[in-house]
Formats: C-alpha cells, structure tokens, sequence
C-alpha cells in the first residue's frame, strides 16, 4: 500500500525561521530520486534550492509560489512505495517517534516534531482548529470550491492555482483587477488570457477601492521580503549602530590599466578574466597587513576589538533578487591570478541567483564597485559585522596634471566607509593612501 511522507521545509544551519517559496521543480504525479532538487526557495539572505531525501511519487503540493513558510512546515507530500512492495513495518510504540520523522540523510533536516498545516494566505480567515492530524492521505484543501477571501487589512487576495499566478506574471496580467470566473471566485487560465487580450472584465470598483488598490494612479506596491527585508535591516542597524567616516581619494591607474593589458597578453593569464576589482582585492589584502584596524571588529557585547588575521572578502554583487555580499576565503594568502578566479566564479554564481547563504557569511571587509554603473563614487554603508568598506568608482579618460603638462590618463575615484569606534582617521586615511598608491601603481607591491 502507499507509504506517504511530508517533506518539511528545512532550515539552512544560519538559524533561519521561514522562506518564501520560488518556484517548484516537480508537480503531482512526477517521479522523484534521492537528493533531486524539488524546490527553490529564497531565505533573508539567498535563493536556495531543495533537494529531496527520498525516491517516490510526488503526491501534493502543499504551498504555492510567493507564499513564505515557516521552518519545519511541510511543503510536499511523496509516497516513497508507489508499488506497494514495502514490507509493512511494526507499528511503533509510544515511546518511539513515527516513521514519517526519520529523515536525517542531509545537513538541515534534523528530527522535529513539528504539528504543521499549510500557511493562509495573507488576511484569509484563520482556519478552525483541527482536533486531530489530518491523515497523509486526505484530499488537498484546494479540491472543494475556495470561499470568496476576506476583506484583509493588508489588501485584497486573488485567489489563483499557481500555474496560473505565473501565467499572470508571464503576460503582464495585474490578478487583483479580475474577477474569477471559476467556483468561489477563482481565477483561471481563461481569464488571465482574456485580459491578456484586452475582454476581461475588471474586478467590481467597490473591491478594488476596499482593497486599496486604484489603477488610475499607476503604482504598484512589492512585499519586502526575503533578500530585501534582509539587506534593509542589516544597512539600519549597521547605519545606526556603527558611527561612520567616510573618505575619498582620487587616483591615475593608468599604470594598473596598462600592466592589466600586459597581463591579457601573457601565456600565465591566457583565459583569465583580470578586471580593475581583481586589483582593488588584491590591494586591499596587501593594504589590511599594514593597517589591521580596517580588518578588525567591534564586539559590543564582550567589550572588545577582535583583530583578524585573515582576509575573508567580501564583494557586494548586484543581482534580480537585490543586493548579496558573498566572500572570498583567505583572499590575503591567494595570487593575483587566483584572486581573479575566486572573483569571476564568485561573480557569476552570484548573478546567477546560487549564492548560498553559508557564503555570504564571516566577512572581514568589503569592497562594492559601483563603476561598473557608470557612477564615479559613493559613500556606502558598512556591513554588520565589519568595520570597513572600499568603493571603486569608474575608470574615466580625464585631464591629469603628469610632470607639470595636463594629459589624458585613466583616473578613479576610491571612497572608504570605517567604523569610528575600531578605525581612527589616521588608520583609515593611510589604509586608503595605500590602496590608491597600489592601484596607481602594481610595482608598489614589491615593496610591501
């Protein structure tokens, strides 16, 4: 007979309590292996995806996409014997805990006895209390006709299977402004694209203005969570908890820009990707060995400064969910060449949305590039946890003064953010001094 089991949504070991759901990877009815990724999931710190512990029959799609569910709640449901050849195993005794618990074959899926039930969504009625488990097998809520949702504080909820909500999404469809055709005021496919092609008929006034939601004014309002909520918060406490400095600095590499085409042309480099960040990092690394201050950290709580005597660096990405900082281990004992690497594999993860959130924790200084946006400097916010960040700005042909003759050179600006407490301004004017003199000139480093 078939043997069904929850599959939770896990933690990711970072002490987090809840995710929002991304997309599925498998429907009802799809046959699953050992360790198949089933779900992507975004955390407060990055998009995550699932794997499963055990082979079977996905049954039930317990949660939707966008909806955020909390730690330990079951978000699938697999019969892991679809062939009924499973020997039946003895009923357990009170002391023992069910079957459906043994599931420790990956990091983050430790044994929880958790009573769970899908989440409402937002401002929907709360269900009745249950008086009893319900069985595995029982019929998805969704079988019978949804009820019209309450009118919730936040705003009004379109109700919408998911294949629907992404077909919404895909073409552009706004599903607050429809009327759902189905039982109950659901929405379908059919009516997704009937307003795609313009014959829809809009949502009555009366729930659209109770719902707080007027086209006329041509706004819409995105929920903060997941990566944003994450980043907001750090950036506030770091704003009002760290007194910051900030310092600027205005430097000719155009030495660096012609030893980096040097580089492009030498049989070691042939394939590797130099960029003006690879530069700055390794300046950095060399810069923090003479000015520690930058490298160290405020512990409020111990009521001391902890100096590090490793660079974990971090490099602030931009990427579609928002802003991920993710690190590079033991930058400062790394070669210009493996720093480069360690960069465009750290990169690329990055804007491919797979940083894990492990690798975005334990830095000890941050450098942000904002020239790749054409913009020449800033004065960013340090990250919580550190007590310095360097800002490059853009690489641009500019007038410069050389041996007392005005000519065009390659010119940069460099901003550093420090945390008053840890960083003096002499500490943080000559780490700065250093990384400028370092980027104006690579054959520096021979001397350090």
């Amino acid at each position: 007979m078939p043997e069904y089991k929850h599959f939770p949504l896990a933690d990711t070991a970072e002490g987090l309590t809840e995710a929002d759901i991304i997309a599925w990877q498998v429907k009802p009815g799809d046959t699953v292996t050992v360790n198949q990724i089933v779900v992507e999931v975004e955390t407060a710190k990055a998009a995550v995806e699932l794997p499963i512990p055990w082979a079977g029959v996905v049954t039930e799609l317990l949660v939707e996409p966008g909806q955020t569910v909390e730690v330990g709640a079951p978000i699938l449901t697999i019969d892991v014997d679809p062939d009924g050849k499973a020997v039946p195993a003895a009923a357990p005794s009170k002391e023992e805990e069910p079957a459906e618990e043994e599931m420790k074959p990956l990091v983050g899926y430790g044994s929880k006895a958790v009573v769970t039930h899908r989440r409402a969504r937002k401002g929907a009625a709360p269900a009745a209390a249950p008086t009893a488990p319900a069985a595995p097998v029982a019929a998805p809520v969704a079988a019978a006709p949804a009820p019209a949702p309450a009118k919730p504080k936040g705003g009004y909820v379109p109700l919408a299977k998911p294949p629907v909500r992404k077909l919404a999404k895909d073409l552009g469809v706004d599903l607050h402004a429809l009327t759902g055709t189905a039982d109950g005021g659901v929405i379908t496919r059919d009516d997704v694209q009937a307003a795609a092609n313009g014959s829809a008929t809009a949502a009555p006034v009366q729930s659209v203005v109770d719902s707080g939601y007027d086209p006329a004014t041509r706004e819409r309002r995105v929920p903060i969570k997941g990566v944003r909520k994450a980043t907001a918060a750090a950036m506030v406490q770091s704003a009002y908890t760290a007194p910051h400095v900030t310092e600027f600095l205005t430097v000719d590499v155009t030495p660096m820009m012609e030893f980096r085409e040097k580089l492009k042309k030498s049989r070691e480099f042939a394939g590797v990707k130099v960029t003006p960040l690879t530069f700055a990092a390794k300046a950095v690394c060399l810069a923090a060995k003479r000015t520690p201050d930058v490298n160290a950290v405020w512990d409020e709580a111990a009521q001391e400064i902890v100096y590090k005597d490793y660079v974990h660096l971090g490099i602030a990405a931009a990427t579609p969910r928002g802003l991920v900082v993710p690190k590079v281990r033991d930058a400062d004992s790394m070669s210009l060449k493996e720093l480069a690497i360690a960069l465009t594999e750290l990169t690329d993860v990055a804007r491919e949305g797979k940083t894990t959130p492990a690798a975005m924790l334990g830095g000890t200084i941050t450098i942000t590039n904002v020239g790749v946006f054409g913009v020449d400097t800033g004065t960013p916010i340090i990250n919580p946890g550190e007590s310095a960040i360097l800002c490059l700005g853009a690489i641009k042909d500019t007038p410069w003064v050389v041996d007392g003759e005005i000519k065009v050179r390659k010119v940069l600006q460099l901003s550093l953010s420090f945390d008053h407490r840890v960083v003096d301004g002499q500490q943080g004017s000559e780490f700065l001094a250093d990384v400028g003199a370092l980027l104006a000139d690579p054959a520096v480093a021979i001397t350090y």
